[in-house]
């Protein structure tokens, strides 16, 4: 019986690269994408020899994803789950002292880069049949807004929605779709939010405990391997020390 495969974007770091070395570990064969190379053979060199394949992607490039997935060789072929992970925050000023070319990169990336890959994937699950799977990252600013979140919670509001749309589209096929929506993690998140301020992504968790990269693989595992016949369509995970927000009131 042939090796699964997984198929990642943002593979580079994060949830992306814990998911990866999971996954390697657990006998599937993985798909590595992201735009830092040097990284992904990093990743690849840690793990199982064969089980990974690094490939080079820019998700804001709809034609490096047309190549990339048109290049995967048989031994990686077909693609049984599609997690869809690149993503990210730029700035957190409120409007209207904002970047417009910030919301620009966060449209292309978070939004665009998650509907082009899955179009191009698509071929790729349904030859995979029963058991095929999308996970989408989105987040918990996805519903619960907050001051500076503006353009990032609503691309990931998108990415709920979509994932919704996109399995009434996939329905009577055999290809599951999940919007997996997390809280606050440690992961190099605030560092690119933060225009590569490291000490501020430190600073960010100090004496806190967030999500780990890990604790979102052991996740994203569950749900690619839960039965075929059954569909998780959305999954919120926060740490305990994070609640949902509170309305704030403001007073004269």
């Amino acid at each position: 019986m042939p090796q699964s495969v997984i198929f990642i974007t943002g593979a580079t770091s994060g949830f992306g690269a814990a998911t990866a070395r999971l996954f390697a570990r657990q006998g599937w064969k993985v798909v590595a994408t992201g735009r830092r190379q040097q990284r992904l053979e990093a990743l690849r060199d840690e793990c199982p020899e064969g089980s990974v394949l690094p490939l080079q992607m820019d998700v804001t490039d709809r034609q490096s994803i047309v190549d990339t997935v048109a290049s995967l060789p048989p031994e990686f072929s077909p693609v049984k789950c599609l997690f869809n992970n690149a993503g990210l925050a730029l700035g957190a000023k409120s409007m209207p002292d904002i970047r417009l070319e910030d919301w620009r990169t966060m449209a292309e990336t978070n939004i665009m880069g998650l509907v082009h890959t899955t179009q191009e994937m698509l071929p790729q699950l349904k030859k995979a049949g029963r058991g095929a799977s999308i996970i989408n990252v989105g987040s918990v600013a996805g519903r619960f807004a907050y001051p500076g979140g503006n353009f990032y919670g609503a691309s990931k509001a998108f990415v709920h929605h979509f994932s919704y749309e996109l399995r009434c589209d996939l329905a009577g096929s055999d290809i599951r779709v999940t919007n997996f929506s997390p809280g606050m993690a440690k992961t190099e998140f605030t560092e690119v939010r933060t225009y590569g301020d490291k000490q501020a992504n430190e600073d960010f968790y100090e004496g806190l405990k967030p999500i780990l990269p890990e604790d979102v693989a052991d996740i994203i595992w569950f749900i690619a391997n839960i039965p075929a016949h059954l569909n998780i369509n959305s999954l919120e995970l926060m740490p305990l020390i994070q609640v949902p927000a509170i309305p704030k009131i403001v007073r004269d």
